[in-house]
């Protein structure tokens, strides 16, 4: 498959997504959000989703491994990069993670948390996608929705939310995401798809799928004609530009102005 990738950073701080891409995979991890609490880990999340994207793309490098079992190989390669750091932190540094292959007849997908996986049929659309972290403080959730985007009672209201999130997170009452035991990934949603009747396939961060999910502002229709005429990086422009008319987060609610966003846009000879 021919696969065109694209991320930004959402601000002035430094990108926390990551995307690759060989001719058979495309890879999106997303940093998540430490909302400046402690995380117990002197190297960051930027540090995180680049060796955990690297070790995840070498050890998927032989053909017709699980995915599952090369994501569980990469974290705890990465883990063991680390050993001073506190990995039994809640807020150790994390990801979600969204692998697409394309074998002989199918495709194989894996995806770890809320970035998606969209398949452009000939009948349709089909997302694959990992939304158990909406179930998660859902009050605390809605708390950040009562101010705008950038205020400090947002922050804090976010600080709030993160902060509760993180004891769910990795246990079976809440929801899964890449940190630092490679167990994350056998609750990974995998599955395959045909190629027969898919045309292209996009992978995506949540900076960069909000655009139809969160924002409503275009179909998906509307974002892979985009993907086809400007690339990867005309998608993120169509999601700044959407954010650019609500600077303040009052029509599309969300924990900050502009998320870091990633791309790959995968199509077929």
């Amino acid at each position: 498959m021919r696969v065109s990738i694209a991320t930004a950073p959402g601000g002035a701080n430094p990108n926390e997504d990551w995307v690759a891409a060989t001719p058979t995979l495309a890879v999106v991890l997303d940093g998540l959000s430490t909302a400046g609490l402690d995380t117990g880990c002197r190297h960051g999340v930027p540090w995180y989703v680049a060796h955990l994207g690297g070790h995840l793309v070498a050890a998927l490098a032989e053909p017709g491994r699980p995915l599952a079992d090369g994501l569980a190989q990469a974290l705890d390669q990465v883990a063991a990069l680390h050993p001073g750091c506190d990995l039994g932190n809640p807020g150790t540094p994390s990801a979600t993670v969204s692998i697409l292959r394309a074998g002989a007849d199918r495709f194989d997908y894996l995806v770890l948390a809320d970035s998606p996986i969209v398949f452009e049929r000939v009948d349709g659309y089909q997302v694959v996608t990992d939304l158990r972290v909406d179930t998660v403080v859902p009050e605390l959730r809605a708390e950040t929705e009562r101010f705008a985007t950038g205020t400090p009672e947002h922050a804090e209201a976010v600080r709030r939310m993160v902060e509760a999130q993180r004891l769910t997170r990795n246990t079976v009452v809440g929801y899964w995401v890449a940190a630092s035991n490679g167990e994350a990934a056998q609750n990974a949603l995998t599955g395959t798809v045909p190629l027969a009747g898919v045309r292209a396939a996009a992978v995506l961060s949540d900076g960069a799928s909000r655009l139809v999910t969160e924002y409503r502002a275009a179909s998906w229709a509307d974002a892979f004609a985009t993907l086809r005429e400007a690339g990867a990086d005309g998608l993120i422009s169509a999601v700044r530009k959407a954010e650019a008319s609500d600077p303040d987060g009052l029509r599309w609610r969300r924990y900050k102005v502009s998320d870091d966003a990633a791309v790959a846009f995968c199509q077929l000879p």
